[in-house]
């Protein structure tokens, strides 16, 4: 799990990077953050020790790597721009699913043996070798479509500070993006309604069936 979740962090944050440098705001770039180093982008509070203490103690992991910092003034179109940065974190995470998806089914396809190991492998079979280097492989890429759909919707949820609430507001009418922008100071206490007390059943109605979806169309495991 370690390995997925770290690529699909590390490349959430610098594809910000990437695109607001692209944009205009060179900020990120000069400060190091367009690269593929997790160190870099790891917040010690936010990406180590509160996804420790949540996982020992409700066994869900909630966290949060280092922001890219973007100074808007730097941007050529500063509103929009804005949604653009937001979105590619999101987006990078939908095409690391993908590519993990159909690496994940290539080597079904070319080995479909494997497909009877439910997901564990049979390690003392005559393929005991085989799976011993591709059962590993394939639980990675499965929890890496996992992890990077869930934090896709995740992000994409529009409340600031997510980037979602960025995208929503940098697409809105200035009226009303400034409306949106003025819940950012409550959207963390939003944030946590909304994931641990769950009101109206939001995630359960919305946010899971969705990430159901996202991974089942990847996985080919969705029937229209």
């Amino acid at each position: 799990m370690v390995l997925p979740l770290l690529f699909a962090v590390t490349l959430h944050e610098a594809a910000h990077a990437w695109v607001a440098d692209k944009k205009g705001d060179s900020t990120a770039r000069m400060l190091g953050r367009i690269t593929l180093n997790p160190w870099v982008h790891t917040d010690l509070f936010g990406t180590i020790i509160i996804p420790l203490l949540m996982f020992m103690t409700t066994g869900f992991i909630f966290g949060y790597a280092k922001p890219v910092p973007v100074n808007p003034l730097n941007l050529r179109r500063p509103k929009h721009d804005m949604a653009w940065v937001a979105a590619a974190g999101p987006g990078m995470n939908l095409l690391l699913a993908v590519i993990s998806g159909v690496l994940y089914r290539a080597i079904l396809l070319i080995y479909p043996q494997l497909s009877a190991f439910g997901g564990v492998g049979n390690f003392g079979s005559s393929d005991g070798l085989l799976s011993a280097f591709f059962v590993p492989l394939l639980l990675m890429l499965r929890f890496s479509v996992t992890i990077n759909i869930l934090l896709m919707v995740f992000n994409l949820i529009p409340i600031p500070p997510l980037d979602g609430g960025r995208v929503l507001v940098g697409i809105l009418p200035e009226r009303q993006s400034r409306l949106i922008g003025q819940i950012e100071p409550y959207g963390m206490l939003l944030l946590i309604v909304l994931v641990f007390i769950d009101p109206f059943g939001i995630m359960q109605r919305f946010f899971w069936p969705i990430v159901s979806v996202f991974t089942g169309y990847i996985f080919g495991e969705w029937v229209i």
